[in-house]
């Protein structure tokens, strides 16, 4: 089983359709027992990263992301969600993230059009993980106006090009991050999704 932890924030039903598309069983769920229970969970987002925080906070999932971390079992963000898991953002001023990868989210900066919209190569910059295997770097699609700036670089899976290099992947043992949306980036992002689903041993369902 696959949680798809529901903070009020996120594309929950097409993440979860991609998820069943590749023959796992699903849940879209806010209860604590439920998302520690999962073989592997989710985190999607979408809107502002002051507010996803508010709403985790306020709901406990804050926490009950964290302690599923802890725990060992595979967790993937999405988009803000992958957002989510570093230390801060500066998105309408500063806000504490879920702290489980140090590093900061910014604004893109320059004289080009923000947000970044539109299909992008990755570029794989740690060859050994387990999300790419099998898989040779290709177009994704990305849509935000905030980036990642990891403090490590060996929590940097892969980057993009948009006016100087973009945090596209993220992972540091069970935790991953990923900047554009799997869901909709074509035979690349679900074979991306298939791979950390792979980590989380769930049964798949007959097809």
């Amino acid at each position: 089983m696959i949680a798809i932890i529901d903070y009020g924030m996120g594309n929950l039903h097409s993440v979860s359709k991609a998820v069943e598309r590749l023959g796992y069983e699903t849940i879209i769920t806010a209860d604590a027992q439920e998302i520690m229970e999962a073989d592997g969970a989710i985190l999607p987002g979408v809107g502002a990263f002051g507010d996803a925080m508010q709403n985790l906070q306020n709901t406990g999932l804050d926490e009950v992301t964290k302690f599923y971390a802890s725990s060992g079992k595979p967790l993937l963000g999405i988009c803000l969600g992958m957002q989510l898991l570093f230390s801060e953002s500066e998105e309408y001023g500063r806000h504490e993230g879920l702290g489980l990868l140090p590093g900061t989210v910014i604004r893109f900066q320059g004289d080009f059009k923000v947000p970044h919209m539109g299909w992008n190569k990755l570029e794989f910059k740690q060859q050994q993980s387990p999300l790419f295997e099998g898989l040779a770097p290709g177009h994704v699609y990305f849509v935000h106006s905030f980036h990642a700036k990891p403090e490590r670089s060996s929590d940097l899976l892969a980057t993009t090009d948009y006016n100087g290099q973009v945090t596209a992947i993220v992972g540091r043992g069970n935790v991953h991050g990923m900047q554009f949306h799997p869901e909709k980036s074509g035979e690349l992002g679900m074979s991306l999704l298939r791979n950390f689903l792979a980590l989380t041993g769930a049964r798949e369902t007959v097809r």
